[in-house]
């Protein structure tokens, strides 16, 4: 067996089974995570937006430089810079929002309650305004959602709603509340394909970070709001589709490999039958 190297990485350990590697992750975590962090709350309790986003973008393109990101992005030219869209990307890891910060937009990101727990991240999205939604509660979490929607708006910056929930894999359904706020707020929609980011951290599954790995970015047509009613189940598909199609492979969801999370509210996307078959079977057998 290779050996594993340990660090602390993002609050987490991780590891790796390369000391060139592990020696990169050591020196730039310090940075990223130290004064890199610092600077980030700063400017998040300092009311500065401005400051605030550009600060974000350089963190993530130094993070992105650190992990040695190929980051193949597609569609920027779809993108009006002076518009206020809900964004709505696939989801695979936690570095989707280094990749959802080369577009050319002010952001702010809805973040599961549990993300705020964190050590690191926790104080980070604190400071920055970060929309925190309820995940157990359904009605609750829509209002968050809502409040933070106009909030964004509000401040001229795009909101960003992974509408999966989750990064189990690109077999879990959307969740209508994305689509929802922007059909409510008279907002377009952005819809963004994310595949591969699950290769550069594959939390919380493994502790493995990889480095180099090449990731697909699309950005497709935005959805004027006056046409979103209806919309959410062709857009969902037509983004998995081109994920799919990307070249680079989406992150596949297997419970034999990763576990049925049945703490977790999810659904299996019907154009995955056999998957969605296996998970409401087990659901059955557990009675969840």
């Amino acid at each position: 067996m290779a050996r594993q190297f340990s660090v602390p990485f993002a609050g987490e350990r991780v590891t790796t089974s390369n000391r060139r590697t592990w020696l990169r992750l050591t020196t730039s975590g310090a940075v990223l995570f130290g004064p890199g962090r610092a600077a980030l709350i700063y400017a998040g309790r300092r009311g500065d937006r401005r400051l605030l986003h550009t600060m974000e973008r350089r963190w993530a393109r130094a993070a992105s430089a650190a992990l040695g990101m190929q980051i193949d992005i597609r569609g920027l030219d779809l993108v009006d810079p002076d518009e206020r869209y809900v964004v709505t990307p696939l989801h695979e890891s936690f570095a989707d929002a280094l990749c959802l910060l080369r577009l050319p937009l002010d952001l702010t990101f809805a973040a599961r309650d549990e993300l705020y727990d964190w050590r690191t991240l926790g104080p980070y999205l604190t400071a920055s305004g970060q929309t925190r939604i309820p995940t157990a509660d359904g009605p609750a979490a829509y209002r968050a959602l809502l409040n933070g929607a106009r909030r964004a708006f509000d401040t001229g910056e795009s909101f960003v709603v992974f509408p999966q929930g989750t990064i189990l894999g690109i077999e879990a359904a959307f969740r209508p509340g994305a689509f929802r706020i922007a059909e409510r707020l008279r907002r377009p929609v952005l819809p963004v394909v994310i595949s591969g980011t699950h290769l550069v951290w594959e939390h919380p599954y493994t502790p493995k970070v990889r480095i180099g790995v090449r990731v697909w970015v699309e950005v497709l047509d935005p959805i004027p709001a006056e046409s979103i009613a209806g919309r959410a189940g062709s857009v969902e598909r037509e983004m998995k589709q081109r994920a799919l199609a990307s070249g680079i492979a989406p992150r596949r969801f297997e419970p034999d490999r990763d576990g049925w999370w049945d703490e977790y509210p999810y659904e299996i996307d019907g154009d995955f039958p056999e998957l969605a078959g296996r998970v409401a079977a087990h659901r059955s057998e557990v009675g969840s």
